[in-house]
């Protein structure tokens, strides 16, 4: 996604700026005009400059708007060349420049107009100037000067932040408990959407000296989680080294730990354990433990830097905060030990019909979850859902809504024929809490989606008697997060500001009343920056992106969200943050810093002192 960074800044004149006027207190009366053209032009209507080769083209896909910013003989475009080796790190601290690169002669509205030639169809280009020979193997962006009667009123840097997709926070759906369907923050087109196994999330912190562990040393732990019923089907272990030492021996170290808790667990349980394990030194909670401490003086240096500082005496005296850093983050994926595992699908569904003929509810139960599985490892297909015959009696209530929900979370598509069993089922059983919170779900989607009419008043009203059955108020607060969601974004398309606002308020006072997934971080802070404010969503992520178990991609979004905020880089939390990023995935991390046409978000990023000092820390060989 293309967006545009307006810089002002002062310029110099130590390069040929043709017949440009840089004007000084007057700008706002001389660019009057060209900024009432910006300020009208609609979200939809994008601007760029595309190379080819060596040329150079303005491309815009709304030709009227084009023409109006273009109207006069002496308004037109200029296009500064800028080098990434302006940026080089062994060279002097950039100096604030209007003009970055080689400026190209400016090209006027005359010329622009009876050059713009239509492209794939919805898109406009024209030349606007060629690279020179000199700069051909470079690595280069290009910045794009607008001008009113020659005077210069807009200057664009162009950067490509990666698009994230967002949705409402996720209320799950009861089945045999409330269950939730993975939702991941990257969606791939090839990924099912299946529901997903119970998983678990701990730490094991690491003794100094210790580098293996046993059987006997996870046992404790083992039995703790209460694995009687379940099988471990996956584990992802990052290893966390704390920062005294070399390097490369820390992390070689917890790489020795992480696989021998590995080994301790596969002891347990025959079926093989899937496992993903990654190791690093723990720079983040370093600097977040430090603060506040005689010790932040640490903060500013940099990390070899810290290293020098504290070999010998002050690592000894440190270890108190050290050994907290020392440790592994697991997270397990529980699959249902399934004494049916066996049985084909079709055996499945006899077994399964026979049980409910004979009115074996609890037998039926465990074979409806045993043919779910089939489902979701595909020996089944969904369609085998409707085979099974289940009498409309209130014994069965519970599996009747677990097949209904269940067909949902297959396919949401399938979200108002499922919303009318569960309306039928609701007469039958008028106070099953698990349907009741089932239709208020569904009720709040379809309304989102605009699939039926609802009484805003009444839905609300719905959705705060839940509590009369026994409901937890975390889950009920997260229901009137997601109605205010939607009745914000109704208000703003009737441009009812005032009453938006309220709704917004109201989401920013009750989110921290219940526990937030990455995906819901995600849809939460990109729902308070387009619809609210910018600050509410970098508070929003600004303690979770300090944490070390953080999602790569949320902390990414965050990053995202702030490069280009300098108040916020200088803050020494920043590099906190970029820290963690870096150690979460140091190629991608360098990669913001690439140009826009080599997937960056743009190297002039690094006019940033704070992102260069990190880039060249981490970046630089």
């Amino acid at each position: 996604m293309s967006l545009f960074l307006l810089l002002s800044a002062s310029y110099v004149l130590s390069q040929n700026t043709y017949d440009i006027v840089f004007p000084g207190t007057d700008r706002d009366q001389k660019c009057k005009l060209c900024f009432q053209i910006f300020n009208q032009k609609p979200s939809e209507v994008k601007f760029s400059i595309k190379r080819e080769n060596d040329k150079l083209f303005f491309e815009v896909n709304d030709r009227n708007w084009f023409n109006l910013l273009f109207n006069n003989a002496g308004d037109g475009v200029a296009v500064d060349i800028v080098m990434k080796d302006r940026y080089a790190c062994e060279s002097e601290p950039i100096n604030n420049t209007q003009i970055k690169g080689d400026l190209l002669k400016p090209v006027y509205s005359k010329e622009l107009k009876s050059g713009l030639k239509t492209y794939d169809d919805n898109r406009f280009r024209v030349l606007v100037g060629k690279i020179p020979d000199g700069l051909l193997n470079d690595k280069l962006e290009f910045n794009i000067l607008f001008l009113s009667n020659k005077n210069l009123c807009r200057y664009y840097v162009i950067y490509d932040l990666e698009f994230y997709a967002w949705d409402l926070l996720d209320m799950g759906m009861y089945l045999d408990s409330l269950t939730y369907s993975p939702k991941e923050i990257k969606a791939s087109a090839d990924k099912d959407y299946v529901i997903r196994n119970k998983t678990l999330k701990f730490k094991i912190p690491f003794k100094k000296n210790k580098s293996s562990y046993s059987q006997a040393d996870i046992k404790p732990i083992y039995d703790s989680l209460r694995l009687t019923d379940f099988n471990i089907k996956t584990i992802n272990i990052k290893a966390y080294a704390s920062i005294e030492g070399v390097a490369h021996r820390n992390i070689e170290l917890q790489q020795l730990r992480a696989n021998s808790i590995v080994s301790a667990l596969q002891s347990f349980q025959k079926s093989t354990i899937k496992t993903q394990v990654s190791s690093s030194e723990n720079w983040v909670e370093f600097f977040n433990d430090i603060k506040g401490t005689k010790y932040e003086f640490l903060s500013s240096l940099t990390k070899e830097g810290v290293r020098e500082k504290i070999a010998g005496a002050l690592s000894r005296e440190m270890e108190p905060i050290f050994k907290n850093h020392r440790k592994a983050v697991l997270e397990l994926e529980l699959e249902k030990k399934d004494k049916y595992s066996a049985e084909s699908a079709n055996a499945l569904l006899a077994i399964f019909n026979k049980a409910v003929a004979l009115g074996k509810v609890g037998e039926a139960k465990e074979i409806q979850n045993s043919i779910f599985e089939k489902i979701k490892i595909k020996e089944a297909s969904a369609d085998i859902l409707q085979k099974m015959t289940i009498p409309k009696e209130v014994k069965f209530a519970k599996i009747l809504n677990k097949n209904a929900a269940y067909k949902y979370m297959l396919d949401f598509r399938q979200a108002l024929i499922v919303y009318n069993e569960l309306l039928a089922l609701e007469k039958l059983v008028p106070r099953d809490r698990e349907i009741k919170y089932n239709l208020a779900a569904l009720k709040i989607v379809l309304w989102r989606f605009k699939a039926i009419d609802v009484d805003e008043e009444a839905l609300q009203k719905q959705i705060l008697a839940l509590k009369n059955y026994v409901l937890p108020s975390s889950l009920i607060a997260r229901m009137m997060v997601n109605y205010h969601i939607i009745k914000a974004e109704n208000l703003m398309e009737k441009k009812d500001y005032t009453n938006k606002d309220q709704s917004i308020t109201f989401i920013h006072n009750n989110y921290k009343k219940f526990p937030l997934s990455d995906y819901d971080y995600l849809s939460l802070a990109q729902f308070f920056s387009y619809y609210a404010s910018h600050d509410m969503a970098v508070e929003l992520l600004d303690r979770k992106v300090r944490s070390i178990d953080v999602d790569e991609d949320l902390l990414f979004y965050y990053l995202n969200l702030t490069l280009i905020n300098k108040q916020l880089t200088r803050d020494p939390n920043y590099r906190t943050i970029m820290l963690n990023a870096i150690n979460m995935n140091q190629q991608r991390f360098c990669k913001l810093f690439n140009s826009v046409e080599n997937g960056g978000v743009t190297f002039q990023l690094l006019e940033d002192e704070y992102l260069r000092k990190a880039y060249c820390e981490s970046c630089e060989d």
